[in-house]
């Protein structure tokens, strides 16, 4: 039996021949592994150039996803073809058409009354009466969160939208109203939080308005801005994200998943790559870090969110991992079943299911936490609701139809009028205070 020993200085390496014959492949596998290193990096550029601090070595993310190319294109030609091309939506238009936006509000009402008979529920106050052992009303506190509607236009038309906005909507909130709600906002020092939402409430022309003019008289207040991302994308919002920064606005925004498909099925195509850009400008500007910045999920479908916390840790490492991007908390919301959703639901005969889906996931713990308790919510033409699922089915504070009378935000001197009025209460209350909640 021969032996062949090669020596090197990291050891000995012993090859085995079978009858004789040296296995020679393997002698010269061993001999290229031991080929000092001097002969190995010769005439090689990059070779040695790589830090040996291999603790601080980091993947450096694509920069395909910040499109600097997008900044000044709008959404809008492609959000419009894509709702002439939608059948469902033109079937909601035509009907809405034909018997109004009040007549659609009372039909889909009456439509989960018939899920709720069907399903043996009461009336959402006697639900909550039996349930919490009390006179099934509740109680609102001092006003703390004022919230804008200032305009149901939008570059996008999202299949889950519960105001239904989209390019086709129109209506905008005046200067004489916006300025009126400046006013009420000043006669009202126990509200802390300025909330402005839409549509895309950028692309009124009163937000920077407003914005401004809250910063400038209540510095100490919190002002929201209900983002789309792809607002920021639009021609004249080139500057928009140094005017949030400039003016300390929380950014909370739209991000119903981290994949593009589920992104894009529910909110447009294209949709998700625009949103992933406008967050690395965000990023960009401190947002995430210095400024916060929220991102807000909602179901695909008929069936509640995931647990808040696990969700938010998910999102947190697949943005980053993918992205690099950073942001502060995900909210998880339920879906109202209301307006664009509560077609959605009619159409797949799934209305009844997500009635009892609620009713059976109903959680005590949420009614000490409802928007509608501490929450006066404004909508585009002034009129005043106690939360912004009240305002898109006409639930006017002081009105005694559906989106008929009610108060005005010129029938008031201050937020705190609004004292000794009850909180109206409705079947799409159910999704308020199911699981845990879409306050």
């Amino acid at each position: 039996m021969l032996k062949i020993i090669i020596s090197c200085s990291i050891g000995l390496i012993h090859l085995a021949s079978v009858h004789g014959f040296a296995l020679l492949s393997e002698v010269k596998r061993a001999s290229s592994l031991m080929m000092p290193r001097s002969l190995a990096s010769k005439d090689l550029p990059d070779y040695g150039n790589t830090s040996v601090d291999v603790d601080k070595h980091r993947l450096e993310k694509k920069e395909k996803w910040r499109r600097k190319d997008l900044f000044g294109k709008s959404l809008l030609d492609q959000t419009l073809t894509e709702l002439e091309s939608d059948e469902e939506f033109q079937r909601t238009l035509e009907r809405t058409n034909e018997i109004g936006v009040a007549g659609m509000t009372k039909e889909e009402r009456i439509q989960r009354r018939r899920a709720l008979d069907s399903l043996g529920i009461p009336s959402f106050n006697k639900f909550l009466a039996k349930k919490l052992n009390s006179n099934g009303k509740f109680a609102r506190k001092n006003p703390q969160v004022l919230q804008i509607n200032i305009g149901l236009y939008c570059n996008q038309a999202c299949g889950h939208c519960h105001v239904e906005s989209s390019p086709l909507r129109k209506e905008m909130m005046t200067s004489e109203t916006a300025a009126q709600c400046l006013t009420l906002l000043k006669s009202t020092p126990s509200i802390t939080i300025l909330d402005i939402t839409g549509g895309a409430p950028e692309l009124n022309d009163n937000f920077r308005f407003l914005v401004k003019m809250a910063r400038a008289f209540r510095p100490d207040i919190e002002i929201i801005d209900r983002c789309n991302l792809t607002v920021l994308h639009e021609p004249g919002q080139e500057d928009l994200v140094d005017f949030l920064k400039e003016n300390k606005v929380r950014v909370v925004a739209s991000l119903p998943c981290y994949s593009a498909e589920n992104v894009d099925s529910q909110r447009g195509n294209s949709v998700f790559d625009r949103s992933i850009s406008a967050l690395l400008a965000l990023n960009e500007a401190g947002y995430g870090s210095e400024l916060p910045l929220d991102l807000v999920y909602n179901p695909l479908g008929a069936f509640l969110p995931p647990p808040q916390a696990k969700l938010e840790e998910k999102y947190k490492e697949v943005l980053d991992e993918n992205f690099g991007i950073l942001f502060n908390s995900l909210f998880t919301i339920t879906n109202m079943p209301i307006k664009r959703f509560a077609d959605f639901l009619h159409r797949r005969d799934e209305l009844k299911d997500y009635m009892d889906l609620l009713v059976r996931n109903f959680n005590s713990d949420t009614t000490s936490q409802l928007m509608c308790l501490n929450t006066v919510s404004i909508g585009h033409d002034g009129k005043v609701f106690d939360c912004d699922f009240n305002q898109q089915l006409g639930l006017g504070i002081g009105s005694t139809k559906i989106h008929e009378g009610g108060l005005t935000v010129f029938d008031l001197n201050s937020l705190e009028d609004l004292m000794s009025y009850d909180i109206k209460n409705d079947n799409h209350c159910f999704g308020c205070t199911a699981g845990m909640g879409s306050s």
